[in-house]
């Protein structure tokens, strides 16, 4: 202390008043611990959590809320939005990305597959995905976003290359989709990457600009093929169950007159052996029955009769006389 005070003698009487060091000093370390605190405190939002590492080493997962730590660089945090859906976008870019993972600027290059049947499809997709593991997302990859990027490259072009071009484009998207995230799951899983695939959705799929014509041309000529096909089927059941109907019906018809005649010979057959049961008992009077019955039946068929007697020496018409006409009722006064 006498060396200090010596190097820096105190004046006296008038002059310029004496340097405070220790007021320096004081103030200095003061705003040193002010600008301390503020660097220490921190918020974290309501979707994310922050991961805390003290001089790089992991401390810590802290949840949302208004939180401190040591400054000058002692602690850092991290903040990871686990509770919000991220997403990856391949072959096209949305406006206003929400992660910087989300779009890459190899767009056409990624979005260029090669198919099964070694032909050429332009197939834009999207992996929606969100944070599982904060500390495993941190530090057990080096890039977890570009390497999810380059994953899921991987896995849709190996989809994709088993499959023909027709099924990529038009009746495979589904089957595609349900492969690649299961595909795409198990690799995280199995990196341990901290990160829960969500969803692989499709989005445009169609030939390389060189062919779409002609490749439309050919859809245009299936759809026009599947058409005519369900014409020729809209067709073939309207007019087939309505051709067995009008067989059914005849059938039925046929089988109602053959049961007709039958019933009929059948009360002819025991009308017949009534009718000889009398004759055989009397054949004579069952014989003139017969006769004026059968006369009985026929002779008012016949328009005018003539009956003659074998002694007759004139002959008279006998015609059928007409029914006398009804006469109004006399008025009763």
């Amino acid at each position: 202390m006498a060396d200090f005070r010596e190097s820096f003698p105190v004046r006296r009487g008038g002059g310029a008043p004496p340097f405070d060091v220790r007021g320096v000093v004081a103030l200095a370390l003061v705003a040193l611990v002010v600008a301390g605190l503020a660097r220490g405190v921190y918020t974290v939002g309501p979707e994310s959590v922050g991961v805390v590492q003290r001089f790089g080493r992991y401390v810590g997962t802290v949840g949302p809320g208004l939180r401190f730590k040591l400054p000058f660089g002692i602690d850092t945090v991290t903040i990871l939005p686990v509770k919000r859906q991220l997403k990856m976008e391949f072959g096209f870019g949305s406006p206003g990305p929400s992660n910087p993972d989300q779009v890459s600027v190899e767009q056409d290059r990624e979005s260029d597959i090669v198919t099964g049947d070694l032909n050429a499809a332009h197939v834009e997709w999207v992996v929606q995905y969100e944070v599982a593991d904060p500390e495993a997302y941190l530090f057990n990859m080096r890039e977890p976003g570009p390497t999810l990027r380059d994953l899921s490259e991987s896995v849709m072009r190996e989809v994709v290359g088993d499959r023909t071009v027709d099924e990529v484009l038009t009746i495979g998207r589904q089957g595609i989709e349900t492969d690649a995230i299961a595909k795409l799951t198990a690799l995280v899983t199995q990196l341990t990457m901290g990160l829960r695939v969500q969803q692989v959705q499709l989005k445009n799929v169609h030939p390389p600009a060189p062919v779409q014509r002609s490749f439309d041309e050919v859809n245009r000529a299936q759809q026009e093929r599947e058409q005519m096909i369900n014409q020729a089927n809209g067709e073939y059941n309207k007019v087939v169950p309505r051709a067995s109907g009008e067989a059914e019906r005849q059938l039925r018809d046929a089988e109602g007159y053959a049961l007709k005649r039958v019933n009929e010979a059948e009360g002819d057959v025991a009308r017949f052996r009534a009718l000889f049961e009398q004759y055989d008992k009397a054949p004579e009077v069952t014989r003139q029955r017969l006769y004026l019955e059968t006369m009985a039946e026929v002779l008012p068929k016949l328009g005018g009769k003539i009956i003659l007697d074998e002694d007759a020496r004139q002959f008279l018409p006998l015609m059928n006389l007409p029914a006398p006409r009804p006469q109004p009722p006399k008025e009763v006064r």
